[in-house]
């Protein structure tokens, strides 16, 4: 019920229990909370059952742990069966998923490479330096410009 209540936290509850009410009136309120627990078990059941009965057959396998949203989303809208509502989720997957173009690059980058024969692929790229430009060829440099 408590998924983050450990072993310290209980024994400082029953610490702080039997300093609040002693060790004499400690079992007397036990008692008390665990027949209040059992008292509101028993009117949750009776309503469920209740409302159960209410819906009529076509409602026989209702569980009320499916109206939480984690379990509804997951039952209904994430279940692969058909049962659930069809929202296409594996078709937007597919179209999200980018392997997809990213091999069509890719393949369309490796026949570039290969096809460097071709007259109509770019020049090669060499990493010599070439010698600088003339004076005249330079675009003026203005230096309040920067």
């Amino acid at each position: 019920m408590f998924p983050d209540v450990g072993l310290p936290e209980v024994l400082t509850l029953a610490i702080l229990a039997v300093l609040l009410f002693g060790p004499d009136k400690l079992p007397e309120i036990i008692q008390s909370v665990a027949e209040f627990i059992r008292k509101v078990r028993a009117f949750s059941d009776s309503a469920k059952e209740e409302i159960r009965s209410e819906l009529g057959p076509e409602f026989k396998d209702f569980e009320f742990e499916d109206l939480h949203p984690k379990t509804f989303v997951r039952k209904h809208v994430l279940d692969g069966d058909g049962s659930g509502l069809d929202l296409g989720l594996d078709d937007i997957r597919s179209a999200l998923d980018p392997r997809k173009e990213l091999t069509e690059v890719a393949d369309a980058v490796r026949n570039a490479a290969a096809d460097t024969d071709s007259p109509t692929a770019a020049p090669p790229v060499t990493l010599k330096k070439t010698d600088r430009p003339e004076a005249s060829a330079r675009s003026a440099f203005d230096p309040d410009a920067t």
